[in-house]
């Protein structure tokens, strides 16, 4: 498996020619690095008027290995070429590096750049990239994995030291400027290393160049920076400023996750402290964090939780019998809640709302919860990213264990887990009764071991001695029912009058309200059995739209046209423009008796989707009859020898366990008549030389009873405005 690393830039608050100076008093070796044994000078080359030179070197390493390890490899030191390249007109330096020993065992490679800060030329950035693929090593792959990940890591930290202490020691030279390159000034003089005797090499090691970084001045980044297009870069200040002390290793994760994203998902990602919850929420392993990362985007898109504090209005009954709001903060500066759940009367509501109700209610509270993360985060000028929640069990008894309501309460657990992880920083459990230690048994299962680890749990009147509640929360803010001065606006609850119930009918009838409220379906797609949309096009020249997420697996995409039902015909499900999708999360509609090219017809090119990658097309229809939207299993053995798969793609699928794909997608259908109206429309606003904006369009296409408004389906009209104002 290659290990890759990626640094955030890196800020140095000096020029780059004094940054270039004290670079050079790093070689022939660096006493800061004993590792570093020397370097030689291989090879130099420079350009005619100065501007340009490149530098050759071979360093050697000295690594700190097990000593039967260094043996089995026979090697004491390990060989490095690199490769520097300074444009002093430019103002940049890229070195490249890469291993010598072992070479066809163990590739390693390395790249950094420094260059001149965009906003501040006064100031220089440095960016630093790396691999590690180790082949074979005797086997011994995973200690050298593991050794080498680990120096590299160290020797990254060690680096920002070593350049300050040069930056320090020119200072105290009273060099603290080295003038610009021009074209008529002399190259700067090169100290010239002695040459490196022929010790034996040795175990490879992933650090050639400690990385370099002085992190930019908190009064230099603004605090809201959000993840954006593929050129937005994270430096280091901005991560330790906003997202907390994280480890280079750490970083990288970060950084690459978030690269991924942004390559992916088509600038609809979120923002670096949710993606960094949920690499914490898995330890910083990136395939397993990008995995319930996706599954959660694909579950907010598809029940539109990102405008939830927006559009959820609580009932009145939430506002009067729900024991829970926030009250301050607790001393670390985190958002505090407080839930009275021993006075709340979870059966009465679970009988007068029902389980969506409640659950979006809880939702809510969490949307909530990050909004004030990042407010307090602003305010106390260190990163906040979890919030306290303060559990009061006075009164709790067994009437709280009635089995519809636990059902709810844990699938509510299961929801927020998933969802919203690393967002508890610690959960105080104060009075609790005897009943308790059954509710935990119930509960506890269905919650994570890292999120146990952060309940402190107080039996009785246990939470007012040393240790408890004023350890976490200052005595002025501590509720007045906890024995505090402070006066909580929490509800108190009570009993939910019964007349406020609903009948199983009307509570089945609500969450079917609240779940058909999203547009979205989901569907399973498997090896041999791929999930169809037929869609029934009565016009010519009408537009068929589409969004999808590929949650888990990769499939291709394809588009078939035939002039009869693939299946017996039901015209009642089939109306003009009617999108059928029979029982079932996967649907097959394509007998297969038919023949491609007889009975139907593929009409767009095939399109291989790649988990996690979130896909949005239209396609123009010429002739009237069924359209087939297919999400089919992708398969390598498929490929055709003109398309080549990538090695990656071969890698990915053969460690494919689950034969397994998931789906969510989004279809829609646009009538003739109204695309050209509005095409029309549009193009008479070009011609005039309107500015139109988004907003504004969609404000039109409501007042001309155009049946989508979602933005998607404007970009699509607007990319096919010629071709529809042809056929108006």
């Amino acid at each position: 498996m290659v290990q890759k690393y990626q640094s955030p830039v890196r800020v140095y608050k000096h020029p780059f020619e004094l940054v270039m100076a004290a670079y050079e008093r790093r070689f022939p070796t660096c006493h800061l690095i004993p590792m570093f044994v020397a370097s030689d000078v291989v090879d130099e080359e420079n350009s005619e008027d100065g501007s340009t030179q490149k530098i050759e070197r071979r360093c050697a390493l000295d690594v700190d290995a097990p000593r039967l390890l260094k043996r089995i490899a026979g090697v004491d030191y390990v060989y490095f070429s690199q490769k520097n390249t300074l444009n002093r007109k430019e103002r940049t330096l890229h070195i490249e590096s890469h291993n010598e020993t072992f070479s066809n065992r163990v590739i390693i490679h390395e790249t950094c750049c420094y260059s001149v800060h965009p906003e501040n030329e006064d100031w220089t950035c440095f960016e630093q990239t790396a691999s590690l693929d180790i082949k074979s090593f005797f086997g011994f792959e995973s200690t050298v994995e593991k050794i080498a990940m680990k120096q590299y890591a160290s020797s990254i930290k060690k680096g920002k030291e070593i350049i300050e202490f040069y930056l320090k020691e020119l200072e105290d030279e009273g060099i603290t400027q080295v003038p610009r390159w021009t074209p008529s000034s002399l190259p700067l003089p090169l100290p010239r290393p002695t040459r490196l005797d022929t010790s034996p090499p040795v175990l490879p090691e992933l650090a050639v160049t400690p990385a370099v970084s002085i992190p930019l001045p908190t009064d230099a980044k603004d605090s809201n920076i959000l993840a954006g297009t593929p050129e937005d870069k994270l430096d280091a200040d901005y991560i330790k400023r906003y997202l907390g002390d994280l480890t280079p290793l750490q970083e990288s994760c970060l950084i690459r996750l978030r690269k991924w994203l942004q390559e992916t998902h088509k600038g609809k990602i979120p923002k670096d402290e949710h993606i960094l919850r949920f690499l914490r929420a898995r330890d910083f392993n990136m395939d397993k964090a990008r995995e319930i990362l996706c599954q959660s985007l694909t579950w907010r898109k598809q029940h539109q939780v990102d405008y939830l504090l927006e559009t959820w209005t609580s009932p009145q009954v939430l506002q009067d019998y729900y024991t829970g709001g926030w009250h301050h903060h607790d001393r670390d500066g985190r958002p505090l809640y407080i839930l009275r759940l021993g006075q709340m009367d979870t059966k009465g509501l679970v009988r007068a709302l029902g389980e969506e109700s409640l659950l979006r209610h809880v939702l809510s509270i969490n949307e909530e919860g990050l909004r004030r993360c990042e407010e307090n985060t602003k305010v106390f000028g260190r990163p906040i990213s979890c919030w306290t929640c303060l559990v009061d069990l006075e009164g709790l008894n067994m009437r709280h264990l009635w089995r519809p309501g636990v059902k709810a309460l844990l699938r509510i657990i299961e929801v927020v887990e998933a969802n919203y992880p690393e967002t508890l920083g610690r959960l105080l459990i104060l009075r609790a009764p005897r009943v308790f230690p059954v509710l935990w048994t119930l509960v506890s299962p269905f919650i994570d071991e890292n999120t146990r680890k952060k309940f402190l749990i107080y039996a009785g009147n246990d939470y007012q001695g040393p240790g408890g509640l004023v350890d976490y929360i200052d005595k002025e803010i501590i509720p007045d029912f906890l024995g505090g001065e402070c006066m909580c606006e929490v509800p108190e609850g009570g009993l939910v009058p019964k007349s406020m119930y609903r009948t199983a009918e009307e509570l089945e009838n609500e969450d079917v309200r609240l779940w058909t409220e999203t547009i979205y379906q989901s569907a399973s797609v498997f090896k041999g059995a791929p999930h169809e949309v037929l869609i029934e096009i009565i016009d010519a020249s009408s537009v068929i739209t589409w969004d999808f997420d590929m949650c888990k697996g990769d499939v291709v995409f394809n588009i078939y046209h035939s002039k009869r039902a693939p299946q017996p015909p039901r015209k009642e499900a089939l109306g003009a423009h009617g999108i059928t999708s029979p029982g079932g999360n996967n649907v097959q509609l394509i007998d297969k008796s038919w023949t491609l090219g007889q009975d139907y017809s593929m009409v767009e090119s095939p399109l291989t989707c790649k988990e996690g990658e979130s896909v949005q097309g239209s396609h123009i229809t010429r002739w009237p009859g069924f359209y087939i939207l297919q999400w089919k299993f992708y398969n390598m053995a498929a490929c055709s020898a003109t398309n080549l798969p990538r090695v990656d793609d071969v890698l990915a699928t053969l460690q494919v366990s689950s034969h397994k794909c998931k789906v969510m997608y989004y279809t829609e259908v646009l009538g003739s008549e109204d695309f050209r109206l509005v095409t029309f429309c549009l193009f008479v606003c070009l011609c005039a030389c309107v500015t139109v904006t988004f907003a504004g369009i969609s404000i039109f296409f409501l007042h001309t009873s155009i049946c989508t408004t979602n933005l998607l389906n404007l970009t699509l009209l607007i990319v096919h405005l010629p071709v529809s104002f042809e056929q108006t």
